[in-house]
Protein backbone atom coordinates (compact mmCIF):
# COMPACT_ATOMS: atom_id res chain seq x y z
CA UNK A 1 0.00 0.00 0.00
CA UNK A 2 1.26 3.49 -0.85
CA UNK A 3 1.43 5.88 1.76
CA UNK A 4 1.61 9.63 1.46
CA UNK A 5 2.50 12.52 3.29
CA UNK A 6 -0.77 14.31 3.67
CA UNK A 7 -1.06 17.64 5.52
CA UNK A 8 -4.23 17.60 6.53
CA UNK A 9 -6.61 20.33 8.47
CA UNK A 10 -6.71 19.19 12.02
CA UNK A 11 -7.96 22.93 12.61
CA UNK A 12 -11.19 21.59 11.43
CA UNK A 13 -11.48 19.37 14.04
CA UNK A 14 -9.70 21.92 16.41
CA UNK A 15 -12.05 24.87 15.75
CA UNK A 16 -15.37 23.03 15.62
CA UNK A 17 -14.94 21.80 19.26
CA UNK A 18 -14.05 25.48 20.17
CA UNK A 19 -17.04 26.61 18.16
CA UNK A 20 -19.20 24.17 19.89
CA UNK A 21 -17.92 25.78 23.45
CA UNK A 22 -20.17 28.83 22.22
CA UNK A 23 -19.73 32.26 20.69
CA UNK A 24 -21.22 34.16 23.41
CA UNK A 25 -17.53 32.58 25.73
CA UNK A 26 -15.55 33.38 22.87
CA UNK A 27 -17.00 37.27 22.58
CA UNK A 28 -16.20 37.61 26.04
CA UNK A 29 -12.81 35.62 26.32
CA UNK A 30 -11.59 37.49 23.16
CA UNK A 31 -12.27 41.44 24.92
CA UNK A 32 -11.07 40.29 28.21
CA UNK A 33 -7.52 39.00 26.22
CA UNK A 34 -7.78 42.12 24.27
CA UNK A 35 -7.75 44.90 26.79
CA UNK A 36 -6.97 43.16 30.35
CA UNK A 37 -6.77 46.74 31.89
CA UNK A 38 -10.40 47.92 30.21
CA UNK A 39 -11.32 44.15 31.63
CA UNK A 40 -10.14 45.29 34.90
CA UNK A 41 -11.91 48.40 35.07
CA UNK A 42 -14.83 46.97 33.97
CA UNK A 43 -17.46 45.64 36.85
CA UNK A 44 -17.53 41.93 36.80
CA UNK A 45 -21.11 41.55 35.22
CA UNK A 46 -20.41 44.05 32.61
CA UNK A 47 -20.34 41.86 28.97
CA UNK A 48 -18.30 42.51 26.04
CA UNK A 49 -20.49 44.73 22.96
CA UNK A 50 -20.51 41.13 21.19
CA UNK A 51 -21.68 39.32 23.99
CA UNK A 52 -23.96 41.93 25.47
CA UNK A 53 -25.65 41.89 21.69
CA UNK A 54 -25.99 37.71 22.05
CA UNK A 55 -27.59 38.85 25.64
CA UNK A 56 -30.37 40.94 24.58
CA UNK A 57 -31.06 38.90 20.86
CA UNK A 58 -34.78 38.29 20.08
CA UNK A 59 -34.19 37.23 16.64
CA UNK A 60 -36.05 33.57 15.58
CA UNK A 61 -34.11 32.81 12.25
CA UNK A 62 -31.94 29.77 12.26
CA UNK A 63 -28.98 30.32 9.97
CA UNK A 64 -25.92 28.06 9.11
CA UNK A 65 -21.99 29.04 8.93
CA UNK A 66 -19.43 26.77 7.75
CA UNK A 67 -16.59 27.79 10.33
CA UNK A 68 -13.94 25.65 8.36
CA UNK A 69 -14.62 27.45 5.41
CA UNK A 70 -14.97 31.02 6.66
CA UNK A 71 -11.96 30.64 8.88
CA UNK A 72 -9.45 28.82 5.29
CA UNK A 73 -11.34 31.68 2.68
CA UNK A 74 -10.97 34.68 4.42
CA UNK A 75 -7.84 36.77 3.47
CA UNK A 76 -5.90 35.88 6.91
CA UNK A 77 -6.71 32.91 6.49
CA UNK A 78 -5.76 32.17 3.52
CA UNK A 79 -2.18 34.26 3.84
CA UNK A 80 -1.53 32.45 7.04
CA UNK A 81 -1.76 28.93 5.38
CA UNK A 82 0.17 30.12 2.34
CA UNK A 83 3.10 31.19 4.88
CA UNK A 84 2.82 27.67 6.62
CA UNK A 85 2.39 25.90 3.55
CA UNK A 86 5.84 27.31 2.32
CA UNK A 87 7.31 27.09 5.46
CA UNK A 88 7.53 23.03 4.90
CA UNK A 89 8.11 22.85 1.76
CA UNK A 90 12.29 22.17 2.33
CA UNK A 91 10.73 19.64 4.86
CA UNK A 92 8.32 17.82 1.75
CA UNK A 93 11.25 18.02 -0.69
CA UNK A 94 13.47 16.33 1.76
CA UNK A 95 10.70 13.55 2.24
CA UNK A 96 10.09 13.39 -0.99
CA UNK A 97 14.16 12.91 -1.57
CA UNK A 98 13.78 10.00 1.18
CA UNK A 99 10.85 8.25 -0.78
CA UNK A 100 12.62 8.28 -4.13
CA UNK A 101 15.69 6.97 -2.64
CA UNK A 102 13.57 3.83 -0.84
CA UNK A 103 11.87 3.28 -4.54
CA UNK A 104 15.51 2.94 -5.92
CA UNK A 105 16.44 0.52 -3.51
CA UNK A 106 13.40 -1.73 -3.74
CA UNK A 107 13.85 -1.34 -7.91
CA UNK A 108 17.39 -2.73 -7.32
CA UNK A 109 16.40 -5.40 -4.70
CA UNK A 110 13.55 -6.67 -7.85
CA UNK A 111 16.10 -6.37 -10.32
CA UNK A 112 19.14 -8.27 -8.99
CA UNK A 113 17.31 -10.67 -6.71
CA UNK A 114 17.94 -13.70 -8.31
CA UNK A 115 21.93 -12.88 -8.89
CA UNK A 116 22.28 -11.48 -5.16
CA UNK A 117 23.28 -14.53 -3.03
CA UNK A 118 21.27 -14.44 0.40
CA UNK A 119 23.20 -12.63 2.54
CA UNK A 120 23.81 -9.64 -0.01
CA UNK A 121 19.55 -9.95 -0.74
CA UNK A 122 18.87 -9.90 3.17
CA UNK A 123 21.67 -6.95 3.68
CA UNK A 124 20.01 -4.89 1.20
CA UNK A 125 16.46 -5.97 2.67
CA UNK A 126 17.25 -4.70 5.86
CA UNK A 127 18.37 -1.39 4.16
CA UNK A 128 14.97 -0.50 2.61
CA UNK A 129 13.72 -1.88 6.07
CA UNK A 130 15.44 0.84 7.91
CA UNK A 131 15.41 3.75 5.80
CA UNK A 132 11.74 2.89 5.46
CA UNK A 133 11.33 3.08 9.70
CA UNK A 134 13.22 6.22 9.58
CA UNK A 135 10.77 7.83 6.89
CA UNK A 136 7.42 7.01 8.48
CA UNK A 137 8.67 8.53 11.58
CA UNK A 138 9.75 11.09 9.97
CA UNK A 139 6.60 11.45 8.34
CA UNK A 140 4.47 11.55 11.11
CA UNK A 141 6.36 13.53 12.79
CA UNK A 142 6.43 16.44 10.17
CA UNK A 143 2.18 15.40 9.60
CA UNK A 144 1.83 16.13 13.27
CA UNK A 145 4.36 19.41 13.34
CA UNK A 146 2.63 20.58 10.63
CA UNK A 147 -1.06 20.06 11.94
CA UNK A 148 -0.46 21.55 15.25
CA UNK A 149 0.33 24.86 13.81
CA UNK A 150 -2.79 24.78 11.22
CA UNK A 151 -4.66 24.29 14.58
CA UNK A 152 -3.13 27.33 16.25
CA UNK A 153 -3.92 29.31 12.96
CA UNK A 154 -7.57 28.47 12.93
CA UNK A 155 -8.36 28.80 16.40
CA UNK A 156 -6.75 32.66 16.35
CA UNK A 157 -8.78 33.34 13.42
CA UNK A 158 -12.24 32.29 14.94
CA UNK A 159 -10.96 33.64 18.21
CA UNK A 160 -11.48 37.08 16.47
CA UNK A 161 -14.05 35.70 13.84
CA UNK A 162 -17.02 34.58 16.43
CA UNK A 163 -17.57 38.50 18.06
CA UNK A 164 -18.56 39.29 14.31
CA UNK A 165 -20.49 36.19 14.18
CA UNK A 166 -22.50 37.01 17.37
CA UNK A 167 -23.02 40.78 16.19
CA UNK A 168 -24.03 39.85 12.68
CA UNK A 169 -26.54 36.84 13.94
CA UNK A 170 -27.94 39.31 16.72
CA UNK A 171 -28.12 42.54 13.79
CA UNK A 172 -29.99 40.25 11.03
CA UNK A 173 -32.92 38.62 13.33
CA UNK A 174 -31.07 35.18 13.98
CA UNK A 175 -32.08 33.56 17.34
CA UNK A 176 -29.69 30.35 16.63
CA UNK A 177 -26.73 29.17 14.44
CA UNK A 178 -25.43 25.98 13.42
CA UNK A 179 -21.96 24.81 12.23
CA UNK A 180 -22.20 23.21 9.15
CA UNK A 181 -18.92 21.94 8.85
CA UNK A 182 -19.10 18.71 9.23
CA UNK A 183 -21.80 16.76 7.98
CA UNK A 184 -24.55 14.45 9.08
CA UNK A 185 -24.37 12.56 10.88
CA UNK A 186 -21.43 13.75 12.15
CA UNK A 187 -22.60 17.01 12.40
CA UNK A 188 -25.97 18.31 13.57
CA UNK A 189 -27.61 19.75 10.70
CA UNK A 190 -29.43 17.02 8.33
CA UNK A 191 -30.29 19.58 5.41
CA UNK A 192 -29.65 23.21 4.79
CA UNK A 193 -30.97 25.78 1.99
CA UNK A 194 -28.00 28.58 1.00
CA UNK A 195 -30.67 31.29 1.47
CA UNK A 196 -29.73 30.72 5.57
CA UNK A 197 -26.07 30.14 5.81
CA UNK A 198 -24.11 33.21 6.27
CA UNK A 199 -20.53 32.04 5.44
CA UNK A 200 -20.02 34.27 2.91
CA UNK A 201 -21.20 37.38 4.66
CA UNK A 202 -18.78 36.77 7.70
CA UNK A 203 -16.11 35.96 5.27
CA UNK A 204 -16.64 39.08 3.65
CA UNK A 205 -17.02 41.42 7.29
CA UNK A 206 -13.92 39.88 8.59
CA UNK A 207 -11.70 40.68 5.56
CA UNK A 208 -12.35 44.22 6.21
CA UNK A 209 -12.10 44.41 9.68
CA UNK A 210 -8.78 42.49 9.64
CA UNK A 211 -7.75 44.51 7.05
CA UNK A 212 -5.81 41.60 4.98
CA UNK A 213 -5.28 42.26 1.26
CA UNK A 214 -6.96 39.72 -0.90
CA UNK A 215 -4.52 37.25 -2.14
CA UNK A 216 -2.89 37.69 -5.95
CA UNK A 217 -5.39 37.15 -8.58
CA UNK A 218 -5.57 33.75 -9.70
CA UNK A 219 -5.24 31.75 -6.16
CA UNK A 220 -7.44 29.24 -4.67
CA UNK A 221 -8.89 29.63 -1.28
CA UNK A 222 -7.91 26.28 0.32
CA UNK A 223 -10.66 24.06 1.56
CA UNK A 224 -11.14 21.94 4.56
CA UNK A 225 -10.20 18.01 4.66
CA UNK A 226 -11.14 15.68 6.57
CA UNK A 227 -10.31 12.16 7.20
CA UNK A 228 -10.59 9.66 4.43
CA UNK A 229 -11.14 12.52 1.32
CA UNK A 230 -8.38 13.33 -1.10
CA UNK A 231 -6.44 16.37 -0.57
CA UNK A 232 -6.94 19.49 -2.18
CA UNK A 233 -4.62 21.97 -3.22
CA UNK A 234 -1.91 23.94 -0.58
CA UNK A 235 -1.84 24.41 2.24
CA UNK A 236 -4.60 21.97 2.47
CA UNK A 237 -2.20 19.53 1.86
CA UNK A 238 1.18 19.42 0.25
CA UNK A 239 2.13 17.20 -2.57
CA UNK A 240 1.97 14.12 -1.52
CA UNK A 241 5.42 11.63 -1.62
CA UNK A 242 4.85 7.69 -2.28
CA UNK A 243 7.40 5.81 -0.37
CA UNK A 244 7.40 2.19 -1.02
CA UNK A 245 5.61 -0.51 1.22
CA UNK A 246 6.81 -0.82 4.64
CA UNK A 247 7.79 -4.15 4.07
CA UNK A 248 10.02 -4.74 0.96
CA UNK A 249 9.42 -7.69 -0.23
CA UNK A 250 11.94 -10.96 0.72
CA UNK A 251 12.34 -13.91 -2.12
Amino acid sequence: MIKKFVIKKSACVTVAVVFGLSLFALAQADAAASSPAAAAATAPNAPSAAAAAAAKATGTKVGTINIEQAIFASNEGRRDFDVLAKKFEPKQNELKGSADEIDSLKKQLNAQQDKLNEESRDKLVKQIEAKQKVFDRSTQDAQEDFQGQQGEIGNKILTKMAPLIVKYASENGYGMILDTSQQWPRGPVIWYGPAVDITQPIVEAFNVQSGVAAPAAGSVAPKPVRPGTSPPSKPAAAPATKPPASTPPKQ
